[in-house]
């Protein structure tokens, strides 16, 4: 008995292939498309295109548009001048309310007028876009670049100076509100970057007790944490002199410390061979690097450490950088005893405390 072996599948005679039903009939099947092309409707034109009145009066609103949006954007600026911040109303603040009505409506006018100006007034034509590959060929390329002058040319804003002018008007004018904000983000720091709080006969108190310091409080070797005894005073009616914000600001640039060394361990910089009292100098607190609180005290190599980033001072040396980032020199405060014997400052810092600034030379001398 012989057997034979078949690579294809049984198939089922009930269910015929597309290609047995193509052989039995004789002919090719077209495939049938899944919607009929509904086309496109016949294309009408616009009011604005036919009747040179009604077009006139679309240019005539965007325009309006363009320029109530200027009288916003003016109207923003003299709300923010004249309405105290503390009115109310309807329960609302009437300046944030003035503020967000004026501004919101004149960017809305400025898109309305656009939309209006594209949908009334441009070029209507229809247009169909083949897809085609990511990259378009140089031939694409210079025609979208043609059909951008096209744009142009189609959309009037050259023949159209009312519409232009109206639209760069309202655009500018936008300015003045972000150049009126530009207020809140505080006032110029003038000089206050190279000033502090200390003065010529200001005492020089302990950070947290306040109590004034004597030359005999400080032994060699030793470092204290200082302020001017400004902080801690009191006005006319009892109140600090110096509270808050401005006292945590003030404190930032006029923070000292207080070390003892050796006079004879001592090498001053030029024009500072005086600032010290026996030994005792005043540096500022704050690092020239990015403006940390230090106070970590090498007693024996006279070296003040930076915690933040290792800039590394010599206070032996007038407080010049020796290791880290830093660049500037620690700045000193000119020292002097009153009649009293408390140490006071005989004026204040030489030069600008903390991180340097555009205006400050970085330099290691």
């Amino acid at each position: 008995m012989s057997s034979e072996s078949h690579d294809e599948q049984p198939h089922d005679d009930a269910h015929p292939t597309h290609d047995e039903i193509v052989a039995r009939e004789g002919h090719d099947v077209e495939p049938a498309e899944p919607i009929d092309n509904p086309g496109l409707p016949e294309h009408l034109p616009r009011p604005t295109d036919v009747d040179p009145k009604m077009e006139k009066r679309a240019e005539r609103q965007v325009a309006g548009m363009f320029t109530a949006a200027i009288v916003l954007a003016v109207a923003f600026c003299v709300a923010y001048f004249t309405i105290p911040k503390d009115a109310e109303i309807f329960g609302w603040f009437s300046l944030n309310l003035a503020l967000g009505a004026t501004l919101g409506a004149a960017l809305f006018l400025i898109g309305i007028g656009a939309i209006q100006w594209a949908k009334k007034l441009m070029a209507d034509h229809e247009v169909i876009e083949m897809r085609h590959p990511a990259r378009s060929s140089d031939e694409d390329r210079a025609a979208a670049i043609e059909a951008v002058d096209a744009g142009v040319a189609e959309s009037g804003f050259g023949r159209r100076p009312l519409i232009r002018n109206s639209l760069i008007g309202a655009v500018a004018f936008l300015g003045l509100p972000a150049i009126v904000m530009l207020r809140d983000l505080g006032p110029l720091p003038g000089d206050k970057l190279f000033n502090t709080v200390w003065r010529r006969g200001m005492r020089v108190v302990n950070d947290v007790s306040g109590v004034p310091l004597r030359p005999g409080d400080i032994e060699v070797g030793q470092l204290v944490n200082a302020q001017p005894s400004v902080f801690f005073e009191t006005d006319s009616h009892g109140h600090a002199v110096f509270h808050g914000t401005e006292l945590l600001q003030a404190k930032a640039k006029a923070s000292v410390i207080v070390v003892r060394i050796r006079p004879d361990d001592i090498t001053p910089r030029k024009g500072q061979a005086n600032w010290d009292v026996d030994g005792i100098m005043v540096y500022s607190k704050i690092c020239t690097h990015v403006g940390c609180p230090i106070s970590l005290w090498e007693q024996q190599t006279h070296h003040l450490l930076c915690p933040c980033h290792q800039t590394t001072y010599d206070l032996a040396d007038g407080g010049k950088v020796i290791f880290g980032p830093g660049h500037r020199p620690l700045p000193q405060l000119p020292l002097a005893v009153d009649e009293d014997g408390y140490l006071i400052a005989t004026s204040d810092f030489r030069e600008p405390v903390g991180p340097s600034f555009p205006e400050v030379h970085q330099n290691r001398d």
